[in-house]
């Protein structure tokens, strides 16, 4: 089965995401997962529109020839309509028979690690690492490095700010010596909060006025207080950070067709495409256009096993940026 997250223009508020899900199975009926969840997809392999991303989670299913070469064989077949491909631990099955990780740096779980290297001698198997980035290729080792890996992708569609309001919705309290949960956690402050639902809400209109007067009324703060607080919390001003934003945007929207510099400078707040152009070569050191005829790929933090990056930056695959698969059937 697989997950298609289609990317919108909405963001993460309540009731909205910046990646919208439905299901592609290998056939339209119902089926429960190894987890023991119960998936009914929206759709199937054969009528699964175009993707950004593929991503195939683990699971022993994937170790089946069938299920591991049908999976294998449709995300040769997508490839080059995707901008990358993600296997999380054991989903690694579902990729390597394509041969499109041959060559690469891999992780997968530790469980699984000599298996693959067995099956799939091309691959540059190292299950110490954690997270894993060659080209336009993701892997994790496993289940917990799964999260960073999200984190990490979200980080990279959408700005480290972005990322760390998703990381605290993950933030688990440790139980003490005795098994008990200890007293609650106190936020060390309330702009933080406050910033954690502006943050969303900035990114849904970046088109729109995004003055310091309008996002201090937004947080139910004075201009002079937002712009302090916000500073103190993000590291830069309200301005400096809008128009980072901005500008990430933008570059996505660049590799879409037929749009103009023009329509992508308003689209994202810019008053003019000159203003668009000056803010991105001040940003990036390069123009909009020959940005993106040079670009190969763009980064992504993530922890190794050490803790260090494991992430090498070296491509992507080209492709209009609009679904998000993910498979879970076994």
């Amino acid at each position: 089965m697989f997950l298609q997250l289609r990317l919108s223009m909405a963001v993460m508020e309540i009731g909205i995401s910046c990646y919208q899900i439905s299901t592609i199975g290998f056939t339209s009926e119902y089926f429960r997962a190894e987890s023991g969840i119960t998936f009914w997809p929206d759709s199937t392999l054969e009528a699964a529109s175009e993707l950004d991303t593929i991503v195939i989670p683990g699971g022993d299913g994937l170790r089946r020839s069938l299920v591991s070469e049908t999976i294998a064989e449709w995300v040769l077949a997508h490839v080059n309509e995707s901008r990358r491909v993600v296997a999380i631990g054991g989903g690694i099955y579902g990729v390597a028979p394509s041969g499109l990780l041959d060559g690469r740096e891999v992780t997968t779980h530790w469980r699984y690690a000599n298996d693959v290297a067995r099956c799939f001698s091309n691959l540059r198997v190292d299950p110490r690492r954690h997270l894993v980035k060659d080209g336009a290729f993701y892997t994790s080792s496993g289940a917990s490095a799964a999260i960073d890996l999200s984190l990490a992708l979200i980080e990279e569609d959408y700005g480290r700010h972005v990322s760390s309001v998703v990381a605290q919705e993950f933030v688990s309290a440790p139980t003490n010596g005795n098994g008990k949960l200890p007293s609650p956690l106190v936020f060390d402050s309330q702009p933080a909060d406050r910033f954690a639902e502006l943050i969303p809400w900035i990114m849904r209109n970046l088109h729109e006025d995004l003055s310091v007067n309008t996002l201090a009324r937004r947080a139910c703060m004075s201009p002079s207080h937002f712009n302090r607080a916000f500073k103190s919390v993000f590291g830069s001003p309200p301005g400096e950070f809008v128009e980072t934003l901005r500008i990430n945007e933008a570059k996505r929207r660049l590799s879409v067709p037929k749009r103009t510099l023009e329509t992508i400078a308003a689209s994202v707040g810019f008053s003019d495409a000159q203003t668009f152009r000056r803010a991105f070569e001040r940003r990036l050191g390069a123009k909009p256009r020959s940005y993106l005829k040079n670009f190969d790929g763009s980064s992504m933090a993530a922890a190794s096993a050490n803790g260090e990056s494991a992430l090498p930056q070296t491509g992507r695959i080209s492709g209009a940026r609009k679904a998000l698969a993910i498979p879970t059937q076994h």
